[in-house]
C-alpha cells in the first residue's frame, strides 16, 4: 500500500529564540548540517519506493514561500496545506487525511506516515525499519505510533508504555505526561516505556473514522474548510472562516489517547526534537572542552558551552554550562539547565509587543531579503538583495518616498512608464506615489540600499498591482 509523507510544518520554536522566531521558525533553519530541518525531514524518505513522490506539508500560510523554496531546493515534490490560523496536530492531519481520501479510491486508500518537520533522526535506516515494521499493522487499521527507545530519564518528554518489551510492536497500554525525575527512572529501568516521538503511521480513512469518533467537531471544520478552499498550483487554503471554528486539539489528546487500535513500534534511530538551546548542543559537534562554537567567537577557559555569532564578535571567558546566541538585533544568555525557560522569556517579550519575537532582522521574501540597517524618526535604510530572475511586485507608497542605490549587480527599474538599467553606484529617486519595482534579469544576485524618507514607513504602507507571487492586492 502506498504511504503518503505527511510533514507538520507549524510550530513556532519558542524555546529556540531567537534563532527561531514566529516568521522564521526552527524548522526552516538549518540547525544541525547544511540543510534545514524541514529538508532534512524530506530528505530521510528519500530512496523509500513505497513512499509517495509528493509530499503533503501543512505549514502556516505566512511561510508558503520559503517551505515551497527549501522543498524545491533539494528536489522534493510537495502540496502545501496552508493554515489560515494554527490549530494543533489533530486537525492538521485532519486536513491531510481529507485530501488523501479524495485523491484515491476506498480500496487504495494511502497510509499517511505522520513526522514533524523539526526533528532529527541520525540513523535513517533505522527509521526505515521502524516504519517497515508498523506498515502490516497500519494496513489493517492499527493506529502505529514511533516510541523513541529512551537513553535516560527525561522529564521534557511525554512517555507511551507498551504491554511488553523487546519486541518490535506491541500493543499501546497508556500514555503519560512529561513526569517528574523519579517517575521518569522507573519508566525507563521498566523497559516498557518510551519516549513519545509524535510520529505516526495509520490509515487515512482510519484515523477519520477515530477522530469522528472521539472528536467529531474536527472533522466537521475541517470537511467545511477544505469544501470552500482555494487550490493555487500546489498550494491548498483551506477556507479561514471555516477552519477557525476548529478545536484546537493535538493527535495524542483527540486519538490516540482514546482508540483502542493504538500499537507502538520502537524507534532506535538517533531522534532528538531539538526542542531547546541545550538540546541542540547535544547534538552539534563539540570540541575538546564540550563546548559548541559556531561564527566569528574567542574563548578563553569555556567549558560545555555553546557560543553562537551570526553578525559580530563574540569572546567568552570562563563560562560553563552556558549558552550564549547572538543575532543581528538580539543577545540572549542562559544557563544550559535553563534553556527550557527562554519561552518564559519570548512570552514577555510577547507580552510587551516587542517584534524581535516575529522577525528577525534580516526578513525574507519570495523574492529575495531586505535586511534593517538603521532607523530613526522620518527615515529608515534597508539592505535589498534581489535574487536571480525573481522581480518584486509593482507597487507604490502613499507616505514614504525611497532612493535606490544599487551596490552589487545590475537591476532592471521599472518607474511609472519608464523601465531602465541600474548598475553598481547608480541611483534612482521613488517619489511617494510613484508605481515602481525591481527586477534582477541577471545570474547573479542585485543588492540595492533603500533609504526610506516619511512620515510612516511600516510595511504596510504598499499597494501591490501586480505580483508574481499571488500577492496582488494584499500589503504584507
Amino acid at each position: 500500500m502506498e504511504i503518503v509523507p505527511v510533514i507538520l510544518s507549524g510550530g513556532a520554536g519558542t524555546r529556540l529564540w531567537p534563532a527561531s522566531r514566529a516568521m522564521y521558525p526552527k524548522q526552516l533553519l538549518p540547525l544541525v548540517g547544511d540543510q534545514t530541518m524541514l529538508q532534512q525531514t524530506a530528505l530521510r524518505l528519500a530512496g523509500n519506493t513505497s513512499l509517495a513522490d509528493q509530499a503533503i506539508v501543512v505549514c502556516n500560510e505566512v511561510h508558503r514561500f520559503l517551505v515551497a523554496e527549501q522543498m524545491q531546493s533539494v528536489g522534493m515534490k510537495a502540496r502545501l496545506v496552508l493554515e489560515p490560523v494554527g490549530r494543533n496536530t489533530a486537525p492538521a492531519v485532519a486536513l491531510a487525511a481529507l485530501m488523501a481520501v479524495k485523491d484515491k479510491d476506498s480500496k487504495a486508500c494511502p497510509l499517511l506516515l505522520v513526522m514533524p518537520a523539526d526533528h532529527v533522526i541520525q540513523d535513517v535506516a533505522a527509521f526505515a525499519s521502524a516504519i517497515k515494521h508498523g506498515e502490516t499493522a497500519a494496513v489493517q487499521g492499527k493506529m502505529v505510533t514511533f516510541g523513541v527507545v529512551p537513553t535516560a530519564p527525561h522529564t521534557g518528554y511525554g512517555y507511551i508504555e507498551a504491554d511488553s518489551s523487546d519486541v518490535s510492536l506491541a500493543k499501546v497500554v497508556r500514555f503519560v505526561e512529561k513526569p517528574q525525575l523519579g517517575k521518569a527512572t522507573e519508566f525507563v529501568d521498566s523497559g516498557k516505556f518510551y519516549w513519545n516521538a509524535g510520529i505516526f503511521l495509520f490509515r487515512a480513512d482510519t484515523y477519520l473514522e477515530e477522530l469522528e469518533k472521539y472528536a467529531p467537531e474536527i472533522v466537521e471544520a475541517c470537511n467545511k474548510s477544505l469544501s470552500s478552499a482555494v487550490v493555487d498550483s500546489d498550494f491548498t487554503r483551506p477556507d479561514g472562516e471555516a477552519f477557525a471554528q476548529c478545536p484546537s486539539d493535538s493527535i495524542d489528546y483527540a486519538v490516540m489517547e482514546k482508540t483502542e487500535q493504538a500499537m507502538v513500534v520502537p524507534l532506535d534511530a538517533g531522534w532528538s526534537d531539538i526542542g531547546s538551546w541545550s538540546a541542540l548542543h547535544a547534538a552539534s559537534e563539540q570540541d575538546s572542552d564540550g563546548n559548541h562554537i559556531s561564527g566569528d567567537v574567542v574563548t578563553h577557559a569555556c567549558r560545555n558551552s555553546f557560543v553562537s555569532a551570526a553578525s559580530r564578535l563574540v569572546t567568552a571567558v570562563g563560562l560553563e554550562d552556558i549558552i550564549v546566541v547572538e543575532d543581528k538585533d538580539v543577545v540572549m544568555v542562559s544557563h544550559k539547565d535553563l534553556s527550557q525557560d527562554v519561552k518564559a522569556v519570548v512570552e514577555q517579550l510577547v507580552a510587551a509587543k516587542r517584534p524581535e519575537t516575529n522577525l528577525h532582522r534580516q526578513v525574507f521574501r519570495p523574492w529575495g531579503s531586505y535586511d534593517s540597517l538603521d532607523e530613526d524618526d522620518g527615515f529608515q535604510v534597508k539592505r535589498l538583495i534581489v535574487n536571480p530572475g525573481a522581480i518584486l511586485s509593482l507597487q507604490k507608497h502613499a507616505q514614504r518616498a525611497e532612493h535606490w542605490t544599487v551596490v552589487r549587480g545590475t537591476a532592471r527599474i521599472t518607474l511609472d512608464d519608464k523601465e531602465f538599467d541600474l548598475s553598481v553606484n547608480e541611483s534612482t529617486y521613488i517619489a511617494i506615489g510613484a508605481v515602481h519595482r525591481i527586477a534582477n534579469t541577471t545570474d547573479e544576485p542585485v543588492h540595492i540600499i533603500e533609504v526610506q524618507c516619511g512620515d510612516y514607513l511600516g510595511e504596510d504602507d504598499i499597494v501591490r498591482l501586480e505580483d508574481n507571487y499571488g500577492r496582488e492586492g494584499t500589503n504584507t
